[in-house]
């Protein structure tokens, strides 16, 4: 009778627990949706709806849709962020744009004021020296008027030239600001950076060959998750796929989208490290991966084929181009 007591009591312990922290987990879901950082309407509209979706899903504490919302929730806050990472670029492009174009705008309010106020003070020289010559002894007094008046005209301009002037540099130092910090979070959020077939044979003409391999890697399935679930889906997952690879990269590795379903990688270590990594790859980076469609999680598989090519001294960028070219017949 005591242990059945004493089971019970445990149960219902357990059971307000469960129902505590779910709750809790409701409430982190519904506030990352009410203090969401706002970027343009429709995208944070559109991520408040796919959480508070969620919340509605998660709330009836079924343990299948707790368990398939951690993917879910993650999915929703990675793309959000993402959004977040492309909104500061552009505010960024923005502001860079506004300080050049304030910059132009001083110069020629610089130029032009220096221009005028010459002219200006040259004609009040004149009005004075007409004002005390013998033509001008009649009309003296009123030339002499004239040119206080436009001397003090001239030194109100000046002044007002110097006040905007001082404001523009205030405002562009101001903005210089934004732009830098906005470039420090931008460059730590952007991990998914990529160079592009061009860029990495530049870079490849530029390296010196036997002191780095090259990873080959072909990727079956991103056709497929366009097809399927549509381009969004693509990009996404082409996305964390290069951030997992990213990951497991030695320092100074450069990555580059040798085309649709082709990556190369140039890594600074030795063959026999570089075939290593390309079995873990094809071992750890295969698989399903969690996309986001509509607000609900799908889940695109991707097949990775990993080859080395290892560069020799001396070894021309030609030759180690040809040879990437047999492992990647997309070339």
């Amino acid at each position: 009778m005591i242990s059945i007591q004493s089971s019970l009591a445990e149960l219902d312990r357990i059971h307000q627990v469960r129902e505590g922290l779910l709750d809790c987990y409701l409430s982190a879901i519904k506030s990352c949706a009410n203090y969401a950082v706002e970027l343009d309407s429709d995208a944070t509209a559109e991520y408040r709806k796919y959480l508070l979706s969620l919340a509605d899903d998660v709330s009836s504490g079924e343990m299948p849709a707790v368990l398939e919302s951690r993917a879910t929730f993650r999915s929703i806050v990675r793309e959000y962020r993402d959004r977040g990472t492309k909104y500061l670029h552009g505010l960024r492009d923005e502001l860079s744009s506004t300080a050049r174009a304030l910059e132009e705008i001083l110069e020629s309010l610089s130029q032009t004021d220096g221009e005028h106020e010459v002219r200006l003070r040259s004609t009040v020289h004149r009005l004075r020296e007409l004002a005390d010559s013998p033509e001008g002894s009649a009309l003296g007094q009123a030339l002499r008027g004239a040119a206080s008046i436009i001397e003090q005209s001239v030194e109100q301009m000046r002044r007002q030239h110097q006040l905007t002037i001082s404001q523009f540099q205030m405002e562009i130092r101001m903005l210089h600001k934004r732009i830098d910090r906005l470039e420090a979070i931008a460059s730590a959020q952007d991990l998914t950076k990529v160079l592009n077939r061009a860029g990495m044979e530049s870079r490849l003409r530029e390296a010196t060959p036997g002191e780095y391999c090259l990873v080959l890697i072909t990727i079956r399935g991103l056709h497929r998750a366009e097809t399927q679930f549509g381009a969004p889906v693509a990009e996404e997952l082409a996305g964390a796929f290069a951030k997992r690879l990213g990951n497991c990269l030695p320092p100074n590795s450069v990555i580059s989208r040798w085309s649709m379903e082709e990556v190369v990688v140039l890594a600074r270590i030795k063959q026999p490290e570089a075939v290593s990594l390309g079995k873990w790859i094809t071992e750890h980076l295969s698989g399903p991966y969690v996309c986001l469609s509509g607000g609900k999680t799908v889940r695109p598989t991707l097949q990775l084929n990993v080859g080395v090519v290892d560069t020799a001294p001396g070894e021309t960028p030609e030759a180690i181009l040809k040879r990437i070219g047999i492992f990647l017949p997309g070339m």
